[in-house]
């Protein structure tokens, strides 16, 4: 194992957050290249991924890794696909916070999460109103698509069309902080 795997590996079973940072922002873009050719989609594989990333972070304290780093995250994030495939169907989350958007944040060294809170409610309003509302139904109020098709009396290929560009548009507009992002899924940063 590469001495730089090493020291990757004892910073996140120490819990260490600027290590996972370093490891997320390394092998993210990688990972969803490397399942996109098995999700069809680069939402569904960066959605993966990240959830993934939340996953790894909930058992650093567990890992037992015996290969490089590299080819561990790969095999994993695969399998972990394959189970996201069997149980989530249409059911899509990049994102969970609170109903507030308060720019007051649990952890108050939380700086990139405070900046996070302010770039998620511009990029809110810059959704057109049909969007936002099934995009806040989705990841707000926990709606299913086809729920929010049926409240909405729309079809439910709409919906999903449009939260695909809604994803879209937030993962372009909040790419600075898909570090924050994973922090946040993670429970390490949380909004209020």
């Amino acid at each position: 194992m590469a001495e730089k795997d090493s020291q990757y590996l004892v910073g996140l079973k120490e819990g260490n957050r600027s290590v996972f940072e370093q490891i997320f922002r390394e092998y993210y873009p990688l990972l969803c290249n490397h399942l996109r050719p098995y999700t069809h989609n680069k939402d569904i594989a960066e959605e993966v991924v990240q959830d993934f990333f939340c996953k790894l972070w909930d058992k650093h304290s567990e890992l037992q890794i015996n290969t490089s780093l590299g080819n561990y995250l790969r095999k994993s994030v695969f399998h972990h696909c394959l189970n996201h495939n069997r149980k989530l169907g249409n059911n899509h989350k990049l994102l969970h916070y609170s109903d507030s958007f308060d720019d007051t944040l649990a952890a108050p060294d939380s700086q990139p999460a405070n900046e996070l809170s302010k770039q998620l409610s511009k990029a809110l309003l810059e959704l057109p109103e049909k969007r936002r509302q099934i995009f806040e139904m989705s990841r707000f109020e926990g709606m299913k698509y086809h729920e929010i098709a049926d409240k909405l009396n729309i079809n439910i290929k709409t919906v999903e069309t449009q939260m695909s560009r809604s994803l879209e548009f937030m993962r372009k507009y909040l790419k600075d902080f898909i570090a924050v992002i994973a922090l946040i899924m993670s429970g390490i940063l949380t909004l209020l």
